[in-house]
């Protein structure tokens, strides 16, 4: 009988032996393909978490920046969220039958990119304002989650929150599991990301950075509300990004990760501190699974951050070479 016991017990202390060894062994980034790049990111996270590294960071100083669009997830043929403006513009359009004679909506309602873009920055604001003001920060969320609930990617046919980067959901899950704490950083709208950011990347809302706004307190029916102003109150985007973490989160971050020159002052700021530093950028080289652009882009131009991190010898992943598949749908 004591053999018998003796046997099954070595034999539960093996399969929990293997199991702990397979667990050790389980390598961190599974969609990215062995390589520099990823070598670079495992490296500098193993530098900073080990107590005996000449460059150990404690875990309250961890912290790692990211854009969102064309970073986390896809920003072709435009930015998300002006397709979700537009779609917005078409809902309330009968509510504003001066916009069928009216720039840019009348380019709008007749799905004429080419004659919004003509209007500039100032015809791209005009839509965001006239679709995302007029209702309180609750009903905004509530339009924001059944938007993206059925709303498709007029080229894939996915949903917009299908096109998330499954490489880069990896690297969020990685760095938390060494106690990092991931902030998003985006020239998006703070309430157009927050909604769905736990859901979509693990990152809670009051870890969410970007445009905004201006709102302001009213009493209605006797309950205190947020109404969305049709005023622009910050944009979040190249300088900005430094300031916006400046105030909201009061350190410098640690690591930063962006696709575009947008994000360039970003990972300046942060490899500008003391001790180890990371900056990765995303390079869109895919054209078959995403879309390949760079320098000349319209959307996610990649050309002054190229040159720098060139350079200055930051990580570049390149999306053809680097990544096993692009989207968690992908085989």
């Amino acid at each position: 009988m004591k053999t018998i016991q003796t046997m099954t017990l070595l034999f539960f202390l093996v399969l929990a032996f293997i199991g702990q060894t397979m667990a050790d062994t389980t390598e961190p980034l599974s969609s990215w393909n062995q390589g520099k790049t990823k070598q670079q990111i495992i490296e500098f996270v193993n530098k900073v978490v080990m107590a005996d590294s000449p460059d150990f960071v404690p875990a309250a100083e961890r912290i790692a920046v990211f854009d969102n669009d064309g970073t986390l997830w896809a920003e072709q043929p435009m930015y998300f969220q002006l397709f979700f403006a537009l779609d917005r513009i078409k809902q309330l359009a009968p509510e504003h039958p001066e916009w069928n004679t009216t720039e840019p909506f009348a380019s709008a309602l007749k799905g004429d990119m080419k004659g919004i873009i003509a209007g500039g920055e100032q015809a791209i604001l005009d839509i965001v304002m006239a679709s995302h003001a007029g209702m309180t920060t609750e009903e905004f969320e509530v339009i924001v989650k059944d938007w993206l609930a059925t709303a498709k990617h007029p080229d894939t046919q996915r949903l917009f929150t299908d096109m998330v980067y499954q490489p880069m959901l990896e690297l969020l899950s990685y760095l938390r599991a060494n106690d990092f704490k991931t902030f998003i950083v985006s020239g998006g709208g703070i309430e157009f990301i927050r909604p769905w950011s736990e859901q979509v990347y693990g990152i809670p809302p009051e870890q969410v950075i970007g445009s905004s706004i201006k709102v302001a307190f009213e009493m209605r029916e006797g309950a205190p509300v947020l109404v969305r102003q049709p005023a622009l109150d910050f944009y979040d985007d190249k300088e900005g990004k430094v300031v916006a973490i400046h105030q909201q989160i009061g350190r410098r971050p640690i690591a930063a990760f962006g696709n575009s020159d947008g994000d360039l002052q970003m990972l300046q700021w942060t490899t500008a501190g003391q001790g180890a530093r990371f900056a990765l950028y995303v390079h869109h080289t895919d054209e078959k699974r995403e879309w390949a652009y760079d320098r000349e882009s319209s959307i996610g131009k990649f050309d002054k951050g190229l040159d720098q991190a060139l350079a200055k010898s930051w990580t570049i992943v390149d999306m053809k070479q680097d990544w096993k598949r692009i989207f968690s749908a992908d085989k």
